[in-house]
């Protein structure tokens, strides 16, 4: 290997502990982290993806990123674990070409920072494996458009009603075929490297039912050649806004204040914490009903709890503080964890100038395309193809 490639020791990976991503799936498909764990066997496969939108926020992290780790540490050395940046997702609405590449090397040294080991975690680029549209191409030859005129996704990205159609003119006009059969093609993502358990979350609930509806229909027609993948479930739950504790923390709300990212300073972060919403009651309790705001920051708070305290338990621990006093723990708890990961981040950025990034996109493309060509071998035969 370069030297300028050379691998940099990450003293994250046994630091990072849980949790990520629920799912409302079939109730015979619900298995909790511990029970997955402790029943690995030589052919589980556990596949994931992130779509490249820049720098991770906490939702991002805490949500998703977080369990990705803690699947690593838990998982037997038997069990394969694939961690994809999907750049072809991220095409379904238009994005600059330049920022897309940015970005996704940005999403490797990403999982790299926050402790996804290369040598364990097969970390790759959704579009360095063809296979992957290869798949979703067979898989749409059995798709069910009605299924797929259900499903929310193009209608949230469109602002569309959920009960539209696709066949409706205000939804012609703008619907392209891509992010209509997005679903397909995340579906191809878990099924052709055979994943048998996919962590998701809440809002991605959907596409996992979609992704066995898929497999269903593809057995059905041509044998049981496809596996059905089980969700794993997490207690994780859902990151809201600093400026609106009633939505979710997103990139795409027009305040930076109302996201932290992993890569904030701790400046960032003070200031942040500072300016985020509250309430004209100065004292810390936990009410999410008629306290949303204050609730929101024990909910964060408690997720860096090192003694593992619910927001209920934190808000009697710090009734006494005022909001000011309040908000500063909040900052302190939060930076002080992330320090080590925006340090590593830019470090693994700065590398060889990014080619340690890419040394690792190389070599983890490799792996996933040997994984999918398995697959595509016995999807080939059983097609005719």
């Amino acid at each position: 290997m370069l030297a300028a490639c050379k691998r940099v020791r990450n003293p994250l990976t046994a630091k990072v502990p849980s949790l990520f991503f629920c799912s409302v799936g079939r109730q015979s498909d619900r298995r909790s982290l511990a029970t997955e764990a402790a029943n690995q066997s030589t052919d589980h496969v556990i596949f994931s993806g992130i779509q490249p939108t820049g720098v991770p926020h906490l939702g991002n992290y805490l949500g998703a990123l977080q369990q990705w780790v803690k699947l690593q540490e838990s998982s037997s050395t038997a069990t394969r674990l694939l961690y994809s940046i999907v750049d072809l997702h991220a095409i379904t609405i238009p994005q600059d070409p330049r920022l897309l590449k940015q970005w996704k090397r940005e999403g490797i040294a990403t999982l790299l920072a926050i402790g996804l080991d290369p040598e364990r975690s097969i970390l790759f680029y959704q579009s360095s494996v063809p296979a992957h549209s290869e798949l979703m191409w067979i898989l749409s030859t059995t798709a069910s458009m009605g299924y797929l005129s259900r499903m929310t996704q193009w209608k949230s990205k469109l602002s569309l009603p959920e009960d539209a159609s696709p066949l409706e003119e205000s939804s012609k006009s703008k619907l392209k075929l891509g992010l209509f059969s997005y679903p397909v093609l995340q579906a191809a993502d878990i099924l052709v490297h055979r994943a048998t358990h996919v962590p998701v979350g809440e809002d991605q609930s959907q596409h996992l039912e979609f992704s066995r509806e898929c497999v269903t229909n593809f057995n059905h027609a041509y044998g049981p050649r496809l596996v059905s993948p089980k969700t794993i479930l997490s207690p994780a739950k859902r990151v809201m806004s600093l400026q609106e504790p009633h939505l979710k923390m997103s990139k795409s709300h027009s305040d930076p204040r109302s996201r932290i990212l992993i890569t904030d300073s701790a400046k960032e972060i003070h200031q942040k914490l500072k300016t985020a919403l509250t309430d004209s009651i100065n004292s810390v309790s936990y009410d999410p009903d008629n306290r949303p705001a204050v609730s929101n920051l024990l909910q964060l708070l408690s997720h860096f709890d090192a003694q593992g305290r619910s927001p209920e338990e934190l808000g009697k621990v710090h009734a006494n503080l005022g909001l000011g006093a309040f908000k500063k723990i909040v900052a302190d708890t939060i930076s002080d964890h992330l320090d080590p990961i925006r340090k590593r981040w830019h470090e693994v950025m700065q590398e060889g100038n990014g080619a340690y990034v890419d040394h690792v996109e190389r070599i983890g493309a490799k792996k996933a395309r040997d994984s999918a060509d398995a697959t595509m071998a016995i999807v080939r035969e059983a097609v005719g193809l």
